[in-house]
């Protein structure tokens, strides 16, 4: 065979261009080329979708399993999913959308069971088609019907609860789960403790990157002093009215009453005109309405204000800050509520409610804290012992775990 292929070698080396430039080029590209590799024997589906809170955990998750598999997200056309994932480098499949209003009596809800059965029927096919060893749902209604369509084709499927209070997908599809990722301790009385795995939240690899505090400062006001105290006001991606409007109310009094105070302030995209219009611009302010570099922001701050979303409580906890959480009474199933009281409770947050919050009780809960270094240094130490930060890799390796074990 060795002979073989030596004699082969003079016809090979006569197909190369004659020409010396043609005869470098090709060699280049022939270098350039990478070696194929084997594709991943294990596949992936993962379902969620909606809102940030369900996608950016799901593809947390995908970045610790795509060395070892081929990993495809599934969703619908109009969910901002279908923007986010390609973006993220992975596969993404469209399935029908179904969509529940509330309240949960809503006439609309008629429709549910047909647009339910349509999306499941969908899901079916996707899934004979790729034949994925675990179906992984991260909670949203997108996931409902995949993860309904794993159940039915007999599919290993495990699924993630961002909050403190679980959704009403992850509920229904718990008893047909293998696995439950859980982020809260408190989470644990609504499922069955055998398949429970406390771990945290997944979050973006880029917030597991802490900065210095000194350098983030230097991002953001390079003429900070050893003694400032930088606050960070999360508005929220796309605008939190109650919070931003409250804030707004009282930023400029705090800025002049203390000299050493800075604020980072998120307005969100829907809320950052109208703001902007009625700010008076102030060195030691710095607003925007997406903060792409959010480790800096966390890094430079010494005070969170903010809604009590899931993945933002996991990243005030990650990043070990005293916070001031105003949780939105609009959240499904009043989730950010809970999430709040947990956060009270694990980590010693101050909590608002949209009901109690004005200006002045704001700026009264703000002064009380960045006022007191002994209380902030408690706070941080408090949210660095509940903090989870491996929460990705954990669930990626319990993920790898389970489908490379033999079927029950």
């Amino acid at each position: 065979m060795a002979s073989t292929a030596i004699a082969s070698l003079p016809s090979l080396f006569a197909t190369l261009p004659r020409s010396p430039k043609r005869r470098t080029r090709l060699l280049c590209a022939l270098a350039a080329e990478p070696i194929a590799s084997t594709p991943p024997s294990l596949s992936v589906v993962i379902a969620g979708g909606g809102s940030g809170g369900h996608i950016f955990p799901a593809i947390a998750i995908a970045d610790e399993l795509r060395a070892d598999a081929r990993v495809v997200f599934l969703g619908t056309s109009s969910g901002m999913e279908r923007n986010v994932i390609p973006a993220a480098g992975y596969e993404f499949v469209p399935i029908p959308k179904v969509k529940l209003s509330r309240p949960f009596l809503s006439p609309l809800n008629l429709l549910l069971p047909f647009q339910l059965l349509r999306s499941i029927v969908a899901s079916l096919r996707v899934l004979r088609e790729i034949r994925p060893d675990v179906v992984v749902g991260t909670g949203a209604y997108v996931s409902a019907p995949v993860l309904f369509a794993a159940a039915l084709s007999g599919i290993r499927l495990v699924i993630q609860e961002q909050n403190a209070y679980p959704g009403i997908t992850n509920r229904a599809i718990a008893p047909y789960a293998e696995k439950i990722f859980l982020a809260f301790n408190a989470c644990l009385k609504y499922f069955p403790r055998e398949k429970c795995v406390v771990c945290g939240n997944p979050i973006r690899l880029s917030l597991n990157h802490h900065a210095s505090k000194v350098d983030a400062r230097l991002h953001f006001f390079p003429e900070a002093g050893e003694n400032a105290k930088v606050l960070l006001v999360l508005g929220g991606s796309t605008g939190a009215t109650a919070l931003n409007d409250a804030f707004l109310k009282m930023y400029h009094d705090m800025l002049m009453e203390h000299d050493n105070r800075y604020i980072i302030w998120q307005t969100g995209a829907e809320w950052h005109n109208e703001v902007e219009s009625h700010v008076k611009k102030h060195p030691r302010l710095l607003l925007a309405p997406f903060l792409h570099a959010m480790n800096l922001a966390y890094a430079a701050s010494d005070v969170v204000v903010s809604r009590a979303g899931a993945m933002t409580c996991t990243e005030i906890l990650n990043a070990g800050k005293p916070s001031i959480l105003i949780p939105s009474p609009t959240a499904a199933e009043d989730h950010q509520t809970k999430n709040a009281y947990t956060m009270a409770d694990i980590a010693g947050s101050k909590v608002i409610t949209e009901d109690e919050l004005d200006s002045s009780k704001l700026e009264s809960a703000i002064n009380q804290v960045i006022g007191d270094e002994n209380l902030m240094m408690e706070m941080s130490e408090k949210a660095m012992r509940a903090a989870r930060p491996k929460a990705s890799s954990e669930i990626a390796q319990c993920i790898l775990s389970l489908v490379k074990a033999p079927s029950s």
